[in-house]
């Protein structure tokens, strides 16, 4: 499971990963959103996310905290990105204007509303990931990255490994 806040750099870390381990890689973002920008229901959601879940290799990107708990329970290790808010609006504010595999639209500006929720994110969210993720401890390999140097090296160390 790759999480963390908006714009923290979960799709790129989770592509870089896709690419080192050759796991199938999966976005929320692509299962919940149309390219209308519309939603599926919560129970075709669901169905689709646990018929990842059913596999035996996965990476998931993003946070859907109503179904953390769930996969939280079928993986075994998370990557959390707790990126300061200031990275994550710059990374947010970077990805304007550009085709992404992760989202069915293009970004047109940063809107308001998504600023705010970046700008919210280290104290409405992050207690709540880092709550659940505590239940975890010492059942699922958890890394916390609070810096993307720290991200790189470790998928650095990690490719380094899988040539070997």
């Amino acid at each position: 499971m790759v999480i963390g806040c908006p714009g923290a750099g979960k799709s790129s870390f989770a592509r870089r990963l896709r690419e080192i381990t050759g796991l199938p890689l999966h976005y929320l973002d692509m299962i919940w959103h149309r390219p209308d920008r519309t939603t599926i229901s919560r129970e075709e959601f669901d169905r689709r996310l646990e018929q990842i879940l059913q596999t035996d290799r996965w990476i998931i990107d993003g946070n859907y905290q109503r179904t953390m708990a769930r996969r939280l329970e079928e993986c075994d290790t998370v990557f959390l990105l707790d990126i300061p808010v200031e990275i994550c609006l710059e990374g947010a504010k970077e990805r304007i204007g550009r085709q992404r595999e992760d989202l069915p639209w293009v970004e047109n500006e940063l809107d308001e509303e998504f600023r705010q929720w970046i700008e919210e994110f280290p104290a409405r969210d992050l207690p709540q990931i880092r709550s659940l993720l505590e239940q975890y401890a010492g059942r699922r390999r958890i890394v916390v990255f609070r810096s993307r140097q720290e991200m790189e090296q470790y998928l650095g160390r990690l490719a380094r490994e899988q040539k070997k």
